[in-house]
């Protein structure tokens, strides 16, 4: 069984400014098809709109109704960045 990478990283949005820290956690293994990409607590005020194994594909919804990617242009919180 393969290990789990856990991290958190800070979310915002760009229409209203609601922010907090997703703590997320993937596959380490670098041989898997895909890297079984999970959300595992999100902050108050987001919600997943499309879910997806791939951090740069799964959707999130603000509650202003705002709707971006996961992955963007975003902010680590202190220790939470991913080993790679």
């Amino acid at each position: 069984m393969a290990a789990r990478d856990r991290y958190s990283r800070k979310l915002e949005c760009a229409m209203c400014g609601n922010s907090g820290y997703a703590e997320v956690s993937e596959d380490d293994m670098p041989s898997r098809k895909h890297p079984d990409f999970t959300i595992d607590s999100l902050p108050r005020g987001f919600l997943t709109e499309r879910a997806s194994k791939y951090p740069d594909k799964h959707m999130l919804r603000c509650r202003c109704g705002h709707v971006f990617k996961f992955q963007q242009k975003t902010v680590y919180a202190e220790g939470g960045e991913p080993r790679r």
